[in-house]
């Protein structure tokens, strides 16, 4: 254990100011969501916070690739937006649909080559939520702007995990 404390201090030292900059920018990225969204649509706020990490703190993942999250979002949200229009009022069909956006937005994304697991946590927030043109307009300007502030500062930007 001491031997791993002291190797996350020695590094911490030493990429200190990527520490600083990549988590500003994943906090930054995160509060435009919010002022798109606001607290109502907090699962899908939850699964920009997701990608915000995954661009953030793991640049170099192919899963942080503008394909994968712009693709694999797009897939989410339209995922969602299909099971949402299952009619669905008991508790045991909805949660069943629910499951299903996520299973269904995985077996997409995985067959177009656009993985991005937190965009699976989009389609369970859409399925649940129902369509929404705010929605769908705050989700894709949020990944554009994720994907370009990953491809324009992507030099700067290290893997901290």
């Amino acid at each position: 254990m001491k031997k791993s404390v002291t190797k996350m201090v020695e590094e911490f030292r030493l990429f200190w100011k990527n520490y600083v900059f990549q988590s500003l920018f994943a906090t930054c990225a995160t509060f435009i969501v919010f002022l798109f969204l606001g607290l109502q649509h907090v699962v899908i706020i939850a699964s920009i916070g997701a990608t915000a990490f995954i661009i953030f703190a793991m640049p170099k993942s192919i899963t942080a690739k503008p394909r994968n999250v712009i693709g694999g979002h797009s897939v989410g949200l339209l995922c969602g937006y299909l099971c949402a229009l299952i009619p669905h009022h008991l508790f045991l069909p909805s949660i069943i649909i629910y499951s299903f956006a996520v299973g269904f937005s995985i077996f997409i994304m995985v067959i177009t080559d656009s993985e991005h697991p937190p965009a699976s946590g989009t389609a369970l927030g859409v399925a649940i939520r129902g369509f929404s043109l705010e929605v769908t307009i705050a989700v894709i300007t949020s990944v554009i702007i994720l994907s370009l502030t990953h491809h324009l500062f992507k030099r700067y930007l290290r893997d901290l995990t």
